[in-house]
């Protein structure tokens, strides 16, 4: 069972800093991209940071300069180093991956199942 399985999320202060991390596991056969994107209660769902299988990366406005995002094809894992937290970071933070089953398949897309993060005054 392919799945991806997140962890590292928490309370912090704000200014402080937090490491999530995601691993898939399963029949696999390649990751394209990777990344991560969080769900504040009351607000649609939004891109944090992503990163291709070449080391691409990109980030959403609110993050540049504070969160650097990171994957380790070997292991199948992508990493969200979040630094200088503020009270809005406080979201649900979901890892998605584009997957590729088997070797002529099509690429789809897994979310994990989200990890909390609080972020107090």
């Amino acid at each position: 069972q392919v799945q991806l399985v997140e962890s590292g999320g928490g309370l912090v202060q704000a200014g402080g800093s937090l490491r999530l991390s995601c691993a898939a596991s399963g029949s696999i056969f390649s990751i394209n991209g990777m990344g991560w994107y969080r769900q504040a209660p009351g607000k649609q769902r939004e891109l944090v940071a992503g990163i291709t299988s070449g080391g691409t990366t990109n980030y959403g406005d609110s993050v540049k300069g504070r969160f650097t995002i990171s994957r380790d094809n070997g292991k199948n894992t992508v990493h969200l180093q979040m630094n200088s937290l503020k009270v809005e970071d406080t979201a649900v933070y979901y890892c998605n991956a584009a997957l590729q089953l088997r070797r002529y398949s099509a690429l789809e897309a897994y979310w994990g199942q989200g990890t909390q993060v609080t972020v107090s005054s």
